[in-house]
């Protein structure tokens, strides 16, 4: 007979690419993860994984087995939900994708206060690219997304939950710190750091410099990272100025390390949105999820401004 856990083991697998990392993500053994995933290609009579190394590719035949297994798991779960439910007890597990570093700083709130209210609800939380999560948003992989950009996709739903804003962050020894006020055409003779272009912050200063004829080539660009938080640690060591989200650039300044600026005429605010797959099916958990994130909306639209 088929085991719902050997599928859960053989999609982690695959989605890790990698053995010992689904043994990890699964806080199971090594020899365990083996053993299962031996067990179901003694069942098909196939091999389901070409092993090189320490990597673990799909075979033609796991390519085949992977979305029906991720449909056999996604049922299981909306078969137990909906039993669960019947007693008035709204259980489940969430798996949430979050691209934005504005968004790690808000879904610890978020998720606190609906597991005060769904207490049998874990939520799990995978930090990554954009592309990445919403690409596994499409298959089937994670339940929701945390984005700052809306991607043209029929099946994706965004709604906006949060108006963010970007900050320039100075260090604290910065002659910029003094005034705490700066013109656009400043920025042209200092060194900046900045995030990856695509990034939330990173289009909201693209649009305010493009509403004062400058193009990102005038600027003086020294060093650009993938990561919020590595733009502001750059920042407090002196290696320049740079641009990042007011949530972000708030541990900088209550530690002293750093100062926020104003630019003058800057629009700096973007939204962060939530992202839903129309095409799946939302189980109770999931539904209860979705309207906790929009409900109150407002006090969180409120917030960013």
């Amino acid at each position: 007979m088929l085991h719902l856990n050997e599928l859960e083991i053989f999609v982690a697998a695959a989605e890790h690419g990698s053995f010992s990392e689904a043994a990890r993500f699964l806080h199971l053994s090594q020899p365990a993860i083996s053993q299962s995933i031996q067990n179901l290609e003694r069942r098909f009579n196939v091999q389901l994984f070409s092993r090189q190394g320490r990597t673990a590719r799909l075979s033609d035949s796991g390519k085949a087995l992977l979305p029906l297994a991720r449909e056999l798991i996604a049922a299981a779960r909306r078969v137990e939900e909906s039993i669960n439910s019947l007693s008035g007890t709204i259980a489940g597990h969430i798996h949430l994708g979050c691209s934005t570093a504005s968004g790690k700083y808000l879904l610890p709130r978020k998720i606190a206060q609906f597991r005060a209210q769904y207490p049998a609800v874990r939520v799990d939380v995978q930090v990554c690219s954009r592309e990445v999560v919403l690409q596994q948003l499409l298959e089937e992989v994670i339940d929701f997304v945390i984005s700052s950009r809306q991607v043209d996709h029929r099946d994706l739903e965004f709604v906006p939950f949060y108006i963010d804003e970007a900050t320039l962050l100075v260090p604290a020894g910065h002659p910029w710190a003094r005034n705490r006020h700066i013109y656009p055409d400043d920025l042209l003779d200092e060194g900046l750091i900045l995030r990856e272009e695509g990034s939330g912050t990173y289009t909201a200063l693209y649009e305010a410099l493009r509403a004062h004829d400058i193009a990102p080539e005038m600027l003086n660009v020294v060093m650009r990272l993938g990561n919020a938080e590595a733009v502001a640690l750059a920042v407090e060591e002196g290696l320049g100025v740079g641009f990042v989200s007011k949530l972000v650039a708030a541990r900088s300044v209550a530690l002293g390390r750093a100062v926020e600026v104003r630019v003058e005429g800057f629009d700096l605010r973007y939204a962060l949105y939530f992202v839903r797959n129309r095409r799946t099916p939302l189980t109770h958990s999931q539904r209860a999820f979705w309207e906790a994130m929009q409900v109150p909306q407002l006090e969180y639209l409120e917030v960013g401004k």
